[in-house]
């Protein structure tokens, strides 16, 4: 059983790691899940310009990913429909209305320019194996923006989840250059649906944000919606304001759907009610308004870290100076490589070096006799000198290549690779200039690019209060109550005691005493001859003082409790008062009289006596009756 147990504790933990790292949750490094970064790393190596069928993507995909093209087909229509690192061609789905993308044999995609920017650079990415050990694949992107927050995503692992909103790409741009030049900076969610967002609450990524369809009420009987809360379709929008429309929240006399490339729902107002004074009750009960609770939870040096969106962008600020730092190395140590050899082989082709190996017989002495060539020209080559490498170049070129060199054409050659060293040595120097030259090219190229989206923001930032249900919800719904039966509710034929509103909650206090809160009932037995019954509103009850007068079950003598009904639990039964007493009389007024009747006996010369209740002090619900008398009661007036 221990060897059991040890072994389910492992493999537990072994799949919950899995989960996490490599499929639910996204890498600071580069913002992408794992498939992700396949389907990318897919178009990169098929990327010829063209478009390609997405049915072949996923088949490429195929090779890196493990769980097959039921995973990766959706995760490739979310990430294109972002429109952003991929090209789409065909029918991907609508963004507004919920309808699915067609199957992957008939759409198309390809990789665009600002996903090779960003992403692509085979040189400074760390490669691993694929799961079946036949390929390589990217282990992170160097990415040069933080895409996790420009993306936003959505992830449910082992024990965690996040959800991170979506920001206008330009913003976050702007962000990063604010702070690599030591500005404030400060950035809000922008969804692609439009609408409106509050984010008074949104605290760096990891509180909530209430966001709201944005309506047209320019005509007063008919209201449009013409952008979605994030999160919501048409579908669900309508479906939302039908089942509101039923329950009698919202009264409409139709609603039609006439969404496109653009939302449009057009909501008819029945007779007698205005737009205007419709608003509120779509906020508060349908999907024009939504509370939306996230998290900030990304994959950081291989471990789970809850962040900041302002943290993000200041980690992928330093990251971006680190990644144009390695680019300008390596490019020019690439272009010193290049100039040593051009070097090289200007001399070797001008100096005629090439003639003095005509005599030689064997490799080592061609190898020694074209070292020894160069000795003259050590001073120009520098301390690199010629290595063997140098040596074998130097012996491919052509005798063609020899033939038709062009002196000039070289010269010009090598001074645009010391101009580009050059370059690269001041921009080194001033690196945090260049990243942000870097990250305004991005900007202006997204502006150009009409299809790349978030050139302009869609979700208007604002601040609105949350409506509440009960508040907006008119109270036209009749309350009834038989006395005879004792049944009270909606769906009663009795008496009508109160309008109320779906949401009420009500108190009904028996004719033994006994209270109870309830949900709004249809048809409920609460006794004949009740106290009281009302509404639960607790601000109300708060002020409203119960007086009960009661006589005692044991001797009868006449007893007062005064107390506030502050708080209760739903449908559960409250005994103000001893078990069998008779009550006498319930008052909800602050200031009454009454008259105690009381049981004639032999030599009792006083039969009544008369009380004020505000006399007698408010006491706590389990607190005793104040005994109003010695005598025996036996009944009750009041004035």
């Amino acid at each position: 059983m221990a060897y059991i147990k040890t072994l389910f504790d492992r493999n537990f933990l072994e799949y919950a790691s899995y989960v996490i790292k490599d499929r639910a949750i996204p890498d600071l490094e580069d913002g992408l899940k794992p498939v992700q970064r396949r389907i990318l790393h897919s178009l990169f190596e098929m990327d010829d310009g063209k478009f390609h069928k997405v049915a072949n993507v996923t088949g490429h995909c195929m090779k890196y990913h493990p769980h097959g093209e039921a995973s990766i087909n959706p995760a490739l229509v979310v990430l294109a429909n972002k429109e952003l690192f991929i090209d789409r061609q065909g029918n991907f789905g609508n963004l507004f209305t919920g309808d699915n993308a067609s199957a992957p044999r008939y759409i198309e995609c390809r990789v665009t320019p600002l996903a090779k920017d960003i992403f692509y650079n085979p040189k400074l990415t760390t490669w691993a194996s694929s799961y079946d050990g036949r390929n390589r694949e990217p282990v992170l992107f160097p990415a040069k923006i933080p895409v996790v927050i420009v993306l936003g995503v959505e992830g449910i692992a082992v024990g965690m989840s996040t959800k991170i909103l979506p920001h206008n790409v330009i913003e976050v741009l702007e962000a990063e250059i604010a702070c690599l030049t030591g500005k404030k900076f400060e950035i809000y969610p922008d969804f692609p649906t439009g609408g409106y967002v509050d984010v008074s609450n949104y605290e760096g990524g990891n509180g909530k944000v209430l966001v709201r369809a944005k309506l047209d009420t320019s005509d007063p009987k008919r209201i449009l919606i013409t952008e979605l809360p994030f999160g919501s379709t048409t579908e669900s929008i309508i479906s939302s304001i039908e089942t509101a429309a039923r329950a009698g929240r919202i009264k409409i006399q139709g609603i039609n759907d006439f969404t496109t490339d653009k939302v449009e729902i057009e909501i008819k107002l029945a007779r007698g009610v205005y737009a205007q004074e419709t608003i509120d009750a779509l906020f508060a009960f349908t999907e024009c308004e939504q509370s939306i609770s996230i998290n900030l939870l990304v994959i950081k040096k291989g471990l789970p870290t809850v962040m900041t969106v302002n943290e993000v962008i200041k980690y992928h600020a330093k990251q971006l100076v680190k990644i144009l730092t390695s680019e300008l190395e390596l490019e020019k140590k690439e272009l010193l490589n290049k100039l040593h050899l051009r070097t090289l082989e200007r001399i070797f082709i001008e100096e005629r070096i090439y003639k003095g190996i005509e005599k030689m017989k064997t490799a080592k002495g061609v190898s020694d006799a074209v070292v020894a060539g160069f000795k003259p020209f050590l001073k120009e080559i520098g301390t690199r000198g010629v290595s063997a490498d140098d040596v074998e170049h130097l012996l491919k070129i052509p005798i063609r290549r020899i033939s038709l060199y062009d002196i000039n054409k070289a010269r010009d050659e090598m001074d645009q690779i010391n101009a580009r060293i050059k370059e690269i040595n001041a921009h080194l120097k001033n690196i945090v200039a260049y990243s942000v030259s870097y990250l305004k090219g991005i900007i202006a190229k997204i502006k150009a690019n009409e299809e790349i989206a978030g050139g302009k923001r869609k979700t208007i930032v604002g601040t609105f209060d949350k409506v509440i249900a009960k508040e907006v919800v008119k109270r036209d719904v009749d309350l009834k109550y038989d006395a005879k039966t004792g049944y009270l509710g909606t769906n009663v034929s009795g008496s009508k005691i109160a309008e109320v509103s779906p949401f009420d909650r009500i108190l009904a206090v028996r004719k033994n005493g006994m209270y109870t809160v309830m949900e709004l009932p249809e048809k409920a037995f609460v006794g004949a001859e009740a106290w009281w019954i009302g509404v639960a509103d607790k601000d109300a009850l708060a002020k409203t003082i119960f007086s009960i007068i009661y006589k005692d079950k044991e001797d009868g003598l006449p007893y007062i409790k005064r107390f506030i009904i502050e708080g209760w639990i739903m449908n559960k039964d409250y005994f103000p008062i001893p078990d069998g007493a008779a009550i006498l009389h319930i008052d909800t007024r602050t200031k009454f009289s009454f008259t105690v009747k009381y049981k004639p006996k032999p030599r009792l010369k006083v039969l009544s006596e008369d009380f004020k209740a505000q006399d007698y002090n408010v006491r706590g619900i389990k607190a005793g009756g104040l005994r109003l008398s010695n005598k025996e009661a036996e009944k009750v007036n009041v004035k």
